[in-house]
């Protein structure tokens, strides 16, 4: 490559899951951060690459056939890369349907239970005067992410990594688990409490989990500036 990737950007989970790949393949890259709480992923830029107006966004200069390729949606992101690079992805096929199952288990299931989870416990609080009309919400998801919790730890009970070797997989899954946030005990999963200290002690992966932790704001904190940024974020109907 004689160009960097463009990383469209802001620090989440979906974010972090493209740096640490990055990070892991050791391409190089520029940020192109994208304030979700400003509203920059309504601007005619970046709806350009990312119609769905989410963030992360890929552009690599060098597509296959030398020419741009924008790329959005964090899964698509990650396939496209470890193809480019030939890493963390198998090319036998038995071997990647098993990383393409917990791969869109996580894109699918675990990211938006445990997205739904942080709303209900940290950000609707902030938003709903009456406690009693969020708690449904509060019980049902933050269940739902105990359960898959248990289904990711019952996965490891016998494995180093969710899909045979390490994978984009594992760097999809891994910074989803945000037990405080989502209302968890890890000493509950200890296979799960495991491969979290195994994935987050790797080089790669604590680079990738610290691009950006400077722009990173409290949605759930008061203030004007955060309660600014939430209006921006629910609530949004087609435009």
């Amino acid at each position: 490559m004689t160009k960097p990737l463009e990383l469209w950007y802001w620090p989440t989970p979906n974010g972090w899951k493209v740096s640490i790949a990055l990070e892991e393949m050791g391409l190089p890259y520029v940020v192109k951060p994208v304030n979700i709480g400003a509203g920059e992923q309504f601007t005619p830029e970046f709806l350009a690459i990312s119609p769905n107006n989410r963030m992360p966004a890929l552009v690599d200069p060098e597509g296959p056939d030398g020419k741009p390729l924008s790329i959005f949606e964090s899964g698509a992101i990650l396939q496209y890369l470890a193809n480019k690079t030939g890493q963390f992805y198998p090319t036998d096929i038995r071997a990647r349907a098993e990383v393409d199952q917990w791969l869109f288990w996580q894109v699918g299931g675990l990211g938006p239970m445990a997205g739904q989870t942080h709303h209900f416990r940290q950000y609707a609080p902030a938003l709903i005067k009456d406690q009693r009309q969020i708690a449904y919400g509060v019980r049902r998801y933050t269940d739902e992410t105990n359960r898959l919790y248990g289904v990711l730890n019952t996965r490891l009970a016998d494995r180093d990594y969710v899909a045979g070797d390490y994978s984009i997989a594992d760097m999809a899954i891994w910074p989803w688990i945000l037990p405080g946030p989502q209302g968890q005990d890890l000493e509950a999963f200890p296979h799960l409490k495991a491969w979290m200290e195994r994935v987050g002690a790797r080089p790669a992966v604590q680079a990738g989990r610290a691009v950006g932790n400077d722009l990173r704001g409290d949605l759930g904190a008061a203030g004007k500036q955060a309660e600014q940024a939430r209006k921006m974020l629910f609530g949004q109907r087609a435009r």
